[in-house]
């Protein structure tokens, strides 16, 4: 599966000035509220937050994919955030995180659901990939890297 499949530039932020965990969901909730107007975001925030509190998504190597199931959700839906300076996400390295993937998906979907993250943590693996994405300075080229790097 391509990023291409479940991202759009509208919801792709280069280098953003986000300064917590807390921030970079709501951020990125936000977002999938400002296109999906059937959602709210409270519907988006307490399973990611739930998600959270049963053990930090932060995969390492300065890369976090906070994921949910969402109720009504018609198609998965990620928000990619570069941000400016690393947060901390909980992760097991110990490394601040400064790659943000948010992936939400429909209730139903579970098998797909985790075939995309294994999918994801193997492309957010690749060192190329992710300094070319933490390059990009504004949110077009971040969509353009993320979405045309395997091609």
């Amino acid at each position: 599966m391509n990023l291409k499949t479940i991202l759009t530039e509208d919801r792709t932020i280069a280098g953003a000035e986000i300064d917590s965990k807390k921030r970079a969901i709501e951020c990125a909730a936000q977002l999938v509220c400002d296109f999906v107007p059937s959602l709210e975001l409270s519907q988006i925030l307490k399973p990611l937050f739930a998600r959270e509190r049963l053990g930090s998504t932060a995969i390492g190597s300065g890369v976090a994919i906070p994921h949910c199931r969402i109720p009504g959700l018609q198609e998965t839906m990620g928000v990619l955030l570069t941000l400016r300076n690393g947060i901390d996400f909980g992760s097991i390295d110990k490394q601040p995180v400064n790659i943000v993937l948010t992936l939400l998906v429909p209730e139903e979907s579970s098998d797909d659901h985790l075939k995309l993250l294994a999918h994801l943590a193997e492309h957010f693996s690749q060192d190329a990939f992710r300094e070319k994405l933490l390059q990009a300075q504004d949110n077009q080229t971040l969509y353009q890297v993320a979405t045309h790097y395997d091609e």
